[in-house]
């Protein structure tokens, strides 16, 4: 009886033993699998960071973003078209929303195959020891069977087919949010291509700016040699000379900021030698032409993003449809064929069946009812945001046509301005050259065509962008010759 109890207590002390050895939190790799307390951070096992840089090497060489060969030839004159091209080519989320498309196609694929009956083979070999075969029981008795089966769904109330419909509709959003991200890849590279454009169009406007404050200086130092200016004179000249040059550095800089920014747009590195060309000229504004109502109608029809959430709403009604049909019976034929060998007693045998079977679903806990209201809610929830979409996208376009309208009189105000203060410039260097004006009235004309400059500078990437965000909103944003208008 005591011995009885050695291997019960030997039990116990090798289970408190291993409780003993039980961690709070597992270890993995030889380290805890989280931080010790929120307070701290989780310190990675040498694998696991050998693992990252094994994956990041990988990409590395599978996904180096790369200017196409076309191009090379022309890498310092890229038109707008050529850039959008080219960060087509790099963009990571295209290649990621065409992926989804593709899966979405072959899960389409597979599902109309349930249209389709099933066949399925199978073979076996055995061998069976029973006296009663009337075979000595240490040879057994050797058989063989081969055999193939059929099943087909033949009628189940419309589930099949609102299955597929559900599969379809996935596929047709999944090829509308790909459009819709290639739409959004441009509308980002022509905002960074114009932000590019703003900031060498300052540039060159600043350069003349320098140069116009040279000429200042240099007859405000005629007039001071010939004794008709003060040195007030001449250092107010300098003065605006040296912001002039202050100015150049810092647009310097801006432009090389804006360039990285369309270098990363692209997908390329910052570092990339690179150019493009520019638009030159006053915006063809006459391409607009197109009531608000029919740029609201142009988007209702073909904003992809758009259409993915009105799609969406059609696959939720028919996954909808699928669910409420599986409380319905289902009618459905069977087959079987096969052979059967026994090899020893020399016999074989040739197996066969055929039926109709229908299944009929009585009760499962109400779980299917609940599930069917599950669907229809989520398919009201999806027509909901799908109007929701489309009120937004009236919003889109309404703001941008008014905002391209605003761009279109901004442009011309700017034309003036600057036509007026270069006028108005020149006087006053022609009336201070000839002693009969004051170096205050001439600085103050030379900011004036400054800030001229700057503004029409301004005006004009400003319609570009805004034809660009209503061309976007509009659904139209494609790369066309008209995409291109801004490199002409």
């Amino acid at each position: 009886m005591g011995n009885c109890g050695i291997p019960g207590v030997a039990v116990f002390l090798g289970a408190v033993l291993f409780a003993g050895c039980v961690h709070d939190v597992p270890h993995v790799y030889g380290l805890p699998g989280t931080s010790a307390g929120p307070e701290g951070s989780w310190v990675a096992p040498r694998k696991v960071i050998e693992r990252q840089e094994k994956y990041r090497d990988i990409q590395a060489a599978e996904n180096v973003p790369a200017v196409p060969r076309e191009y090379l030839d022309n890498i310092n004159t890229l038109a707008l078209s050529d850039i959008v091209n080219i960060a087509l080519h790099n963009n990571k989320l295209t290649r990621q929303t065409w992926a989804q498309a593709r899966a979405a196609a072959a899960s389409y694929a597979s599902k109309v195959g349930s249209y389709f009956p099933v066949i399925t083979g199978s073979a076996a070999g055995s061998n069976q020891k029973n006296p009663t075969l009337g075979v000595p029981y240490e040879k057994g008795v050797w058989s063989y069977s081969a055999s193939a089966s059929l099943s087909w769904l033949i009628f189940d109330f419309g589930g099949r087919s609102a299955s597929v419909e559900e599969t379809r509709e996935a596929l047709f959003a999944a090829d509308w949010s790909h459009n819709s991200e290639i739409q959004s890849v441009i509308l980002q590279v022509e905002q960074a291509y114009y932000g590019y454009f703003t900031a060498k169009s300052l540039l060159a406007a600043q350069q003349a700016a320098v140069d116009e404050a040279k000429t200042n200086q240099t007859a405000t130092d005629d007039r001071h040699s010939a004794g008709l200016a003060t040195i007030a004179d001449v250092l107010q000249a300098r003065t605006a000379l040296s912001q002039a040059q202050l100015g150049l550095a810092t647009l310097s800089g801006q432009v090389m900021t804006t360039r990285g920014s369309l270098a990363t747009a692209m997908g390329i590195g910052a570092n990339t030698a690179f150019d493009v060309t520019l638009p030159v000229g006053a915006p063809p504004q006459e391409i607009r032409k197109q009531t608000v109502q029919e740029c609201l109608d142009s988007a209702i029809r073909k904003r992809p993003d758009l259409a993915a959430a009105q799609t969406l709403a059609l696959e939720a009604d028919a996954h909808a449809k699928s669910v409420r049909s599986e409380a319905f019976p289902q009618l459905s034929a069977s087959g079987n064929l096969g052979w059967l060998s026994l090899v020893n007693l020399n016999a074989g045998y040739n197996l066969y069946s055929a039926g109709l079977g229908l299944t009929i679903p009585i009760f499962a806990g109400f779980s299917h009812h609940y599930d069917a209201v599950a669907a229809r809610a989520q398919a009201d929830a999806a027509n909901a945001n799908a109007q929701n979409v489309k009120d937004l996208v009236t919003l889109q376009v309404w703001t941008s046509y008014y905002g391209l309208q605003t761009a279109d009189q901004t442009v011309v105000a700017s034309d003036d301005l600057l036509a007026s203060a270069a006028e108005n410039h020149n006087v006053a260097l022609g009336r201070y050259t000839s002693g009969v004006g004051s170096i205050l009235d001439l600085l103050t004309a030379q900011a004036e065509l400054e800030s001229a400059r700057a503004q029409q500078i301004q005006a004009r990437a400003g319609w570009w962008l805004a034809a660009a965000q209503l061309a976007h909103d509009m659904g139209t944003l494609e790369i066309t010759p008209s995409t291109a208008q801004g490199s002409k």
